[in-house]
């Protein structure tokens, strides 16, 4: 395998490769510049949607951008996530973050699901509650997050619909989001009472199984067995 001289660079000639792969330039006809937007709006799109810098806008439109936040918006804002339960038997007994909220959870906490990452929450569209205890936990956990929230309007003379007003715009601030809650509350040790010591643990289990698999089919006999009787009354 020989080489060739490129522009002053020794570069390797692989067989069935063109000599031009090496020096092409049509890397034009695939880049877009801006340069008929305007300075404000190049600084109004440096600050996102929920208050914090965009790290993909440059230093220039940074610094005017910055001095439209409060002083407490230099940190990025940390995004609110559910508490949900680890996976498998071994690790469920444990409380972590997950992807996003569910839109059951986010209707229920009276708040809009195309206007939540806006305020710093996390949407999930492809997860479901299966446990109304969780459901439940994510639900106070919103509701908690949306009294502290306090949305700093873009035009202080003219706030929108959801900004923060009055007294709230003045308040001692924070960015961090709201800590995950205990994974389960330790209760005082107690006397066994004589009703759970006598209860079947197994048995209850079994029954209730047998109950869920042949509930269908109980239905059809009783209602077999109502036709039949009325056909003898007939």
């Amino acid at each position: 395998m020989g080489s060739a001289e490129l522009d002053g660079i020794r570069t390797p000639l692989r067989l069935g490769v063109d000599s031009f792969f090496f020096a092409d330039k049509r890397w034009v006809s695939h880049t877009t510049t801006f340069f008929t937007v305007t300075t404000s709006a190049r600084i109004g799109s440096a600050v996102c949607a929920h208050g914090s810098i965009n790290p993909a806008a440059s230093f220039a439109d940074v610094q005017p951008a910055k001095s439209r936040l409060p002083s407490s918006a230099s940190a990025p804002l940390t995004l609110l996530r559910p508490a949900v339960r680890g996976q498998t038997v071994r690790y469920n007994r444990k409380l972590r973050e997950g992807r996003g909220f569910t839109f059951a959870e986010l209707k229920e906490a009276g708040i809009n699901r195309k206007e939540a990452r806006g305020v710093g929450i996390v949407v999930d569209h492809r997860r479901r509650n299966l446990s109304e205890e969780g459901k439940a936990l994510n639900v106070e956990r919103l509701k908690a997050y949306k009294a502290k929230l306090v949305v700093f309007p873009r035009k202080a003379s003219k706030p929108k619909k959801g900004d923060s007003t009055g007294d709230d715009l003045e308040a001692d601030t924070t960015r961090v989001t709201l800590s995950l809650p205990k994974p389960y509350v330790h209760e005082p040790p107690r006397k066994i009472t004589n009703e759970e010591q006598s209860f079947k643990a197994y048995k209850a289990l079994r029954i209730a199984r047998a109950n869920a698999r042949y509930e269908g089919i109980r239905k059809l006999r009783a209602a077999k067995k109502e036709e039949e009787e009325a056909n003898k009354k007939k």
